[in-house]
């Protein structure tokens, strides 16, 4: 297997086995899996910058057993950005991706996934993002999806907060919200799954917030467990460790008429960021107070 050199940031990246093929049915190799992440490394930064990084890494490639890893390896070149975190096991130095060189060099390690945190590491109790997971039992028509999204844009919008919404890259979508940190992450839960919960009561037959999967039946699970600390969720233009190398993909609310969980690969996602900015590119600049929009979800009563 060959190795390559680059030069990035001023660091030295040596690349190895780049031949060798992550995701063996779509030919994607690691060498393919670098080339992803450089070209969507404009984009994707700002939403992994200041946030500790939870990796999903294959060695083996996506059909062997890959691993989540939090702690920061001791081989990792010191150059990398890490913060100590706690943690319910003490304390743990997470890896914080603020650069080119960063991200290459973590998919370099057979990082297929990135997942951050809904908080960045300056004010970790206090979430600036607030997501909703839409998880679909299998044979959900597409269709459902989309209606349930819109449903949450709705009511976000209608207690103040601005809906964004990003294909997973896996089964679902998820309806995020930027939030100021005014609120810390007990109330920002509670207020996520009040909003889950409004949603469910209105559409019970296809609609559920049931932990339990037994109880989910072929109802779409409103996923708020991602609203705690140390939790986190897929970071956009992350590839997902699945068959057709599906890329998380924020979306215009005008897209998901056409849009699918899994609908991106790198090939046209390198065409896509070539003719359209980031949808989520300007998120911060909307942020409310999760507090304020609670209030007024508590006022519809009902």
């Amino acid at each position: 297997m060959s190795t390559q050199t680059i030069q990035i940031n001023g660091h030295d990246l040596k690349l190895s086995k780049v031949e060798k093929e992550l995701f063996p049915e779509d030919h994607v190799s690691k060498g393919d899996m670098v080339g992803h992440y450089r070209a969507v490394a404009a984009a994707m930064l700002p939403h992994l910058a200041s946030r500790p990084l939870t990796l999903r890494r294959f060695p083996d490639g996506i059909g062997g057993s890959g691993f989540f890893q939090k702690h920061a390896a001791d081989y990792f070149p010191d150059w990398l950005r890490t913060e100590t975190m706690d943690a319910e096991e003490g304390t743990v130095d997470y890896v914080v991706c603020e650069d080119e060189a960063s991200l290459v060099y973590l998919a370099n390690q057979a990082a297929v996934e990135f997942h951050v945190w809904l908080s960045t590491v300056d004010k970790p109790d206090h979430p600036d993002r607030l997501v909703i997971d839409l998880d679909p039992p299998d044979g959900t028509p597409v269709a459902a999806l989309r209606e349930t999204a819109r449903r949450a844009r709705d009511l976000y919008a209608e207690v103040g907060l601005t809906p964004f919404v990003q294909a997973t890259g896996g089964r679902g979508f998820h309806v995020a919200a930027p939030l100021d940190r005014s609120t810390d992450f007990d109330t920002v839960r509670e207020f996520a799954t009040e909003l889950a919960d409004r949603l469910a009561a209105a559409d019970p037959d296809r609609l559920t917030t049931a932990q339990r999967k037994a109880q989910r039946g072929d109802r779409i699970f409103l996923d708020c467990n991602r609203n705690a600390y140390g939790q986190t969720f897929v970071c956009p233009y992350s590839l997902r460790a699945r068959p057709g190398a599906p890329v998380a993909t924020p979306l215009d609310w005008n897209e998901l008429g056409r849009a699918t969980p899994n609908g991106q690969d790198p090939a046209s996602m390198r065409r896509r960021l070539a003719r359209k900015a980031d949808p989520w590119a300007d998120m911060d600049a909307h942020a409310a107070s999760a507090a304020e929009a609670r209030k007024r979800l508590l006022a519809l009563g009902g």
